[in-house]
C-alpha cells in the first residue's frame, strides 16, 4: 500500500507533514478546472476533489488523496488568476468583505471514495491601493484561489475566520486525517 498525493501543492504536503504523513509518492492530476455552466461552488469544489482523485493513476491497494479548494464570493467562484491583472480584481472584490474557501477532499483506495468538504467564513480588511500593489508585487497570489494564501503575507489582510485555518490553506487537517483512516491508512501507528 502506497499513499499518493494528487497534488503538485507544497502546501499540502507541508500540512501532511504535520499529520507525520509523507506520501510516498506525488501525482498531480491534469484535469479540466472550469466550473460547468450555472455551477454552484461548493458542488464544483467537491467535484473537482473527486476528478482529481480517479484521475491519478494508482494500483489497487494504494490510497489517493486529493483536494481542491475554491474562494467564493456569493455564487462567484474566484479561481486561481491568470495573471497580476486578474488577481487584483479577485483582490478588491474580496477587500473590505466576506467571503467562503471551501475546500474538499476526496481519498480513494481502489474504485471507493471517502468524501468531506470544509466551508469556512474568512474576512479580509478594507485594502489600500499601497497594501494591494506590495501584494501584487510579491507575486505570492500566483497559483492561490481567489489570489491569495492565507499563510503568506496576504495573512495580515485576514483579521478574522470561522473555521478551519487548515482548510483555506488547502488541506483540512482533522477531515484529513479522519478518511485516511477511514481508507485503512496507518496514521499515528507505526507503519509495515
Amino acid at each position: 500500500m502506497k499513499l499518493i498525493l494528487g497534488s503538485g501543492s507544497p502546501r499540502r504536503r507541508e500540512l501532511l507533514a504535520q499529520l507525520g504523513v509523507v506520501a510516498d509518492d506525488i501525482r498531480a492530476p491534469d484535469i479540466d478546472e472550469d466550473p460547468l455552466p450555472r455551477e454552484l461552488p461548493r458542488p464544483y469544489c467537491v467535484r473537482l476533489a473527486r476528478e482529481k482523485a480517479f484521475a491519478v493513476p494508482s494500483d489497487p491497494d494504494d490510497i489517493v488523496l486529493s483536494a481542491d479548494t475554491t474562494v467564493t464570493l456569493g455564487r462567484r467562484i474566484l479561481g486561481k488568476p491568470r495573471d497580476a491583472g486578474e488577481a487584483a480584481q479577485f483582490l478588491l472584490a474580496l477587500s473590505g468583505r466576506r467571503h467562503r474557501v471551501i475546500t474538499a477532499i476526496a481519498v480513494r483506495r481502489g474504485e471507493r471514495i471517502w468524501e468531506r468538504d470544509v466551508v469556512t467564513a474568512v474576512k479580509m480588511k478594507s485594502l489600500s491601493d499601497e497594501e494591494l500593489n506590495a501584494y501584487l508585487a510579491t507575486n505570492d497570489w500566483q497559483g492561490k484561489a481567489g489570489g491569495y494564501g492565507i499563510q503568506g503575507p496576504a495573512g495580515a489582510f485576514i483579521p478574522w475566520i470561522a473555521g478551519s485555518f487548515t482548510a483555506v490553506v488547502g488541506l483540512p487537517l482533522a477531515e484529513t486525517a479522519h478518511l485516511l483512516r477511514a481508507a485503512g491508512y496507518p496514521l499515528w501507528k507505526e507503519q509495515p
